[in-house]
């Protein structure tokens, strides 16, 4: 009889084991949970089903491996500033937007940015969507009326619309009234047809001056990326001496097709995956980090 009670002891005892405390669940109590282990392996198998949906996109579309995942957005944004020598006078005392070509981060990441919207070609949407490789767009209005309904099909997959001016000029040329009805005009655009008002903004050509960041200010701009280096069909071109991609770099490209390129989007994509994934990048979301 006592081996029976101590057996009974021996159970109750052990249904309460590792719950950290001397407190014991009364009868009638909640009912069980299910244990960590079993949460974790639920976890492990939507991880190894995200990743061979990965590796099944990226030998759809050709590409030489699989993506690598960017790492979580990181909880305290970097500090961004200005990068030096592409300042103007007074750039801190006005409170100017920054003007960046890299995003301070230690995580081997790139930022993946297109510009224009000048090619509208539905494949490229389906290519990025299946493997879940995040951009943004940079758009300027003289191409996107060609087809909103596109860039609304984009914006639906995740993908963030930024300003890129309404007609792409030469913007130093321009007085300070014609930039900001560029830019500001171009604001208009983007949140009545996408219910948005852009944060970022990059001129035509790189190119900008004092009126230009005033103007970008004015109409409710914070940020101005600019890029490190820029894919093509075909090749890359960089803007550092020793020719390498770097730790948060913004990479440029174009909504480009076969009448400007040696090729399709698609094309680019391929050429920009296999580089950054070969050397160990992963592409991130740029406005994550801002």
């Amino acid at each position: 009889m006592r081996t029976g009670l101590a057996a009974l002891a021996l159970a109750a005892l052990a249904s309460g084991c590792g719950k950290g405390s001397d407190t014991v669940e009364p009868a009638g109590g909640r009912p069980l949970q299910a244990p960590p282990a079993r949460a974790l392996d639920s976890y492990a198998e939507k991880l190894r089903a995200a990743q061979a949906a990965r590796a099944a996109a990226a030998k759809r579309w050709g590409l030489k491996k699989v993506p690598l995942a960017a790492p979580p957005p990181p909880a305290q944004k970097p500090r961004i500033t200005t990068r030096d020598g592409f300042e103007v006078k007074g750039h801190e005392r006005l409170d100017l937007p920054p003007v960046f070509t890299t995003v301070p981060v230690k995580e081997k990441v790139v930022f993946l940015t297109i510009d224009d919207g000048a090619e509208k070609d539905p494949e490229f949407l389906r290519m990025m969507t299946e493997l879940k490789v995040p951009y943004s767009a940079f758009l300027s209005d003289y191409l996107v009326e060609e087809d909103y309904g596109y860039f609304k099909d984009m914006q639906k997959r995740g993908v963030a619309l930024h300003n890129h001016t309404l007609h792409h000029p030469y913007l130093p040329a321009l007085s300070h009234a014609k930039q900001k009805r560029e830019i500001c005009g171009m604001q208009d655009v983007i949140e009545k047809r996408y219910g948005t008002r852009p944060t970022l903004f990059r001129p035509p050509y790189g190119n900008y001056d004092k009126a230009t960041l005033r103007a970008a200010k004015s109409c409710g701009i914070t940020h101005v990326p600019l890029w490190n280096e820029e894919v093509f069909t075909d090749h890359w071109e960089y803007r550092e001496w020793d020719r390498k991609i770097h730790p948060g770099d913004i990479v440029l490209s174009h909504f480009r097709g076969r009448e400007d390129w040696d090729g399709t989007m698609r094309d680019m994509i391929r050429r920009f995956l296999d580089k950054v994934t070969a050397e160990g990048y992963a592409v991130a979301r740029l406005e994550d980090y801002l």
